[in-house]
């Protein structure tokens, strides 16, 4: 159990037998676009956000912004570490040099069980967006979106940064279309954001306590969370020290923007209570406007889902080859999984996610995405005792972006994950701890008796110094 105590020890191979490294390609500007691609505000705004309207009614403004305020103090405990372990690893890379190998390797499980599941999940949402235009298998939709992004993925990052770009203005402009055309319809005043009422089974306004409102935040906490990609970037960023911690603040910052402005829009503009809590957001556009503006903004957030698939399969595929470069796996894995491609992308990684992406948009995803949420919550509470861990030793000294009010941010992330986790279904808890449980006697059995060799964290050159 020592092992989950002491920081990892870091790799520092031979220069003859190195490992193949990432290149250095995009500043802030690419980071941030790709980062923002992976938050798919719209897409949000039009599939998660409808969900909180239809059990908070007029308080769903406010909680959102709450959770925005708590992704703050996750944006800070990435923004310190990602600038202190600057890897493509990510998580799994910052809690293994901080928290020990073992914590590190349960966040990469974690981290690999969210890399496999959320994308496809997403991708089956695209045949909703396409209805107005054609109409389409959700599954043979998701399998081809899956399909496209992982095409993207074998590209050189600058081009997908590019890619992401465009895709990115367009589901932007899906938004202001939505906060415009909700301002300009307004139904009542800013008032009623406190008002606290949602429509009842019988129509009528039922008050929506401030339990409901914690409980919401199981959901408002990850509507902006993508902010994180910055992190796998990190070994693509130039001058990652200062371009990380500026990717992951902006990128929150605005798309907390897109999405919560939209949000007011919608709870000023819907015509009563029932239309708002019915949460049709297509449908409250199309009455403000007409057909034509509503189904443009369909295709827009069709589009939305594109461009995150995109970048998860870009985000994911760094994510496997650097556990590959770090020696998780058998040898011959390891090999596989490091390659790179002519265009410097890890092109074994990133078919290894994409393919068997597209072949789970086949199969009844929702046991699976319930663990996803688990996974993700227990991920970011890692990652918040990492945060605690990070100053100590020769840590203390090193150069990175450090947050304000330490060690209090990520003392209160931990508290506030850890009532979160506590309100997950039990059922998916229990899948995720035999999952890490399995895990765990990986590790016991193949990683601890090699740790000579093996789960080594592997820093770039240019980040050691």
């Amino acid at each position: 159990m020592t092992d989950t105590l002491r920081p990892a020890e870091t790799a520092v191979p031979r220069a003859s037998a190195g490992p193949q490294k990432l290149k250095r390609s995009i500043g802030v500007v690419g980071g941030t676009l790709l980062t923002l691609s992976c938050v798919t505000p719209a897409s949000t705004l039009f599939v998660v956000v409808p969900d909180l309207f239809g059990s908070l009614g007029t308080a769903t403004a406010l909680t959102i912004a709450i959770g925005s305020l708590l992704c703050v103090a996750v944006a800070f405990c990435y923004s310190e570490l990602g600038t202190l372990v600057p890897s493509a690893g990510g998580e799994y890379a910052m809690v293994s040099t901080l928290a020990g190998r073992l914590a590190g390797w349960l966040v990469f499980v974690l981290s690999l069980l969210v890399v496999m599941i959320v994308p496809p999940v997403i991708a089956m949402g695209t045949a909703d967006y396409l209805a107005p235009v054609v109409d389409l298998d959700p599954s043979t939709a998701g399998a081809a979106v899956m399909l496209l992004a992982t095409l993207a993925g074998l590209l050189d990052l600058r081009a997908n940064a590019w890619i992401t770009g465009v895709f990115l203005v367009l589901e932007v402009i899906a938004a202001a279309v939505v906060a415009v055309l909700g301002f300009a319809h307004g139904e009542r005043g800013l008032s009623s954001l406190a008002s606290m009422e949602v429509a009842g089974a019988d129509g009528g306004p039922d008050t929506v306590t401030a339990l409901l409102v914690v409980s919401g935040l199981a959901i408002a906490l990850f509507i902006t969370q993508g902010f994180s990609t910055a992190v796998y970037l990190s070994e693509e960023l130039e001058n990652p020290r200062r371009t990380v911690a500026r990717t992951v603040l902006a990128t929150l910052g605005i798309s907390t923007v897109i999405i919560l402005v939209p949000v007011v829009a919608i709870t000023l503009g819907a015509s009563d209570l029932q239309e708002l809590t019915g949460g049709d957001i297509s449908a409250m556009v199309t009455a403000w406007s007409d057909p034509a503006v509503g189904t443009f903004v369909s295709l827009c957030v069709a589009l939305a889902i594109v461009n995150a698939g995109i970048v998860m399969v870009i985000q994911n595929s760094r994510v496997l080859f650097a556990s590959a470069r770090d020696r998780a796996w058998p040898a011959p894995v390891n090999t596989v999984f490091s390659r790179l491609g002519r265009f410097g992308s890890p092109w074994v990684a990133t078919l290894a996610v994409g393919v068997p992406g597209a072949a789970l948009c086949f199969v009844d995803l929702d046991t699976l995405y319930g663990v996803t949420g688990v996974s993700v919550t227990g991920m970011y509470l890692l990652v918040a005792v990492a945060a605690l861990l990070s100053r100590r030793g020769a840590h203390a000294h090193a150069r990175a972006w450090r947050m304000p009010l330490w060690p209090a941010v990520p003392a209160l992330l931990i508290v506030v994950l850890g009532y979160i986790l506590t309100q997950q279904e039990t059922s998916h808890l229990l899948w995720t701890g035999g999952i890490t449980a399995a895990a765990t006697l990986y590790w016991a059995l193949y990683l601890r008796p090699r740790r000579a060799t093996h789960w080594l964290v592997t820093l770039p050159e240019d980040a050691r110094s």
